[in-house]
């Protein structure tokens, strides 16, 4: 049996006969480590394709029917939202994180609400015990979940086989380890190839996988984007562990819009779905404060408003600051640079810090325009009507343009009790006002919109 000696890159999973300074494929430097891989003994047992027959005889497209296998309700709205509806039969699910912000809690609450559904929980961090007591804590057990600490894929498989599970989650994929590689567990040969023989595992079995994937410490997936090209979806579970929110991003689904967004609460008994966030991205103010604006922002179908906090003061050390929490900072700049050249306000000489409320991070353009509104309100110290949101883009030449599906921000705006919205007069075209009652004010120009709100 043949062994050799590979090199591969601990950040992008590149692979090079010889040892390398530099990465060809991410640019990062000494991230070459020396691995030994195995060539795969015929005589080992591995995990025996039931479908082999059917799986090499090609169909015809038209005869392919995926209206046979519906998807699986995790009984978790938010996360049967951001997978397009729930589990598709067969498929490779990651799960990513920093360690302590929820992943396994999240995995065994699902393991827990499949109803009439056999679970198949792999630990190879934690015992039989520790994940019971944790059962218990988190809620009610209603699936038939059972619990294996295994690390060996081999003895999973075989395990797998006599149990036949409906759905199978593996915590964690750094844990496991391949006898056809020689290479220690967690090392990117063994990732690569754990992940390979759970994808053949899937596909072959029409069994769901999900995986616990642990981050590094630059924010990507540890194993790294080899996992994330392999498997169908891969979703984020982000927020700070010192704050009780946690946000659910899918970052790459083969079946459904990756544009989803699920909030979570992190509770003692463990994580609370958030059916309602704009309640919790608004903070309750009874005054009013100069520099806070609200803005109804679109996260893939999901309407929300969040609030965006401004503060601009003198800059007292020379060179003005720009710093933001959740938002671009280049895009920051730009919106700066409109509201001098087009506003006519000084900012080249302040210091300007925002924050999305929340802890969330937003890309969606259309809270530009509540960004320069809480920013002149911060500049001029007036403070703007907590009854009033706003909705639209800001263009270089300080136009207000339009956004997309702005009658539902409208309606999320008049639902949570706003009085007057502000957007764009380019998206009143087709949009009837009769079915609102919250006044619409439509303005082109930021000019508009400070004569509207400051006078």
């Amino acid at each position: 049996m043949k062994t050799k000696t590979t090199y591969f890159c601990q950040s992008c999973g590149a692979q090079s006969p010889k040892w390398l300074g530099k990465c060809p494929s991410c640019g990062g430097w000494n991230t070459f480590v020396e691995e030994i891989v195995q060539k795969e003994n015929k005589n080992q047992p591995h995990f025996k394709s039931t479908t082999t027959q059917l799986a090499a005889k090609p169909r015809h497209i038209s005869e392919i029917n995926y209206d046979e296998l519906p998807r699986i309700s995790t009984n978790d709205g938010e996360l049967d939202r951001i997978l397009g509806g729930g589990i598709v039969p067969g498929s490779l699910i990651l799960l990513g994180g920093e360690p302590g912000i929820g992943k396994s809690t999240l995995m065994l609450q699902v393991a827990m609400k499949l109803k009439d559904k056999k679970v198949l929980y792999v630990s190879g961090e934690e015992s039989q015990q520790q994940v019971k007591m944790r059962a218990e804590r988190v809620g009610d057990i209603v699936s038939d979940c059972y619990i294996l600490t295994e690390t060996s894929t081999q003895n999973i498989f075989k395990q797998a086989e006599m149990l036949e599970p409906e759905v199978v989650i593996i915590d964690s994929i750094q844990t496991l380890y391949s006898a056809h590689i020689e290479s220690a567990a967690g090392s990117i040969s063994q990732v690569r190839e754990c992940t390979a023989e759970l994808i053949k595992y899937a596909k072959e079995t029409g069994t769901p996988v999900f995986l616990i994937g642990h981050i590094t410490k630059e924010g990507t997936i540890a194993g790294p984007k080899v996992l994330e090209h392999m498997v169908d979806v891969v979703l984020q579970f982000e927020g700070d562990r010192h704050l009780v929110y946690r946000i659910l991003r899918s970052i790459k689904n083969r079946f459904h819009s990756t544009n989803e967004l699920g909030i979570y609460e992190m509770l003692g008994s463990g994580l609370r779905e958030v059916n309602n966030p704009s309640e919790v991205l608004l903070s309750q103010r009874e005054e009013g404060l100069s520099g806070v604006a609200i803005s109804a922002m679109l996260e893939g179908n999901r309407p929300f408003m969040i609030e965006i906090q401004s503060l601009v003061s003198v800059a007292t050390y020379g060179t003005p600051q720009r710093t933001t929490t959740g938002f671009d900072g280049k895009r920051l700049n730009m919106l700066l640079a409109v509201l001098e050249k087009r506003g006519g306000f000084r900012l080249g000489t302040q210091d300007v810090f925002i924050n999305i409320a929340g802890g969330i991070k937003v890309e969606d353009p259309g809270i530009d325009l509540a960004v320069c509104a809480s920013i002149i309100s911060s500049f001029e110290d007036i403070a703007i009507s907590t009854h009033v949101c706003f909705a639209a883009e800001v263009g270089l030449g300080g136009e207000v343009r339009a956004v997309n599906r702005v009658e539902q921000r409208i309606s999320e705006a008049q639902k949570l009790g706003f009085k007057e919205i502000y957007i764009s007069k380019y998206n009143m075209k087709g949009l009837d006002t009769q079915n609102f009652s919250i006044k619409i004010s439509a303005v082109g120009k930021l000019e508009e919109l400070v004569e509207g709100l400051f006078g």
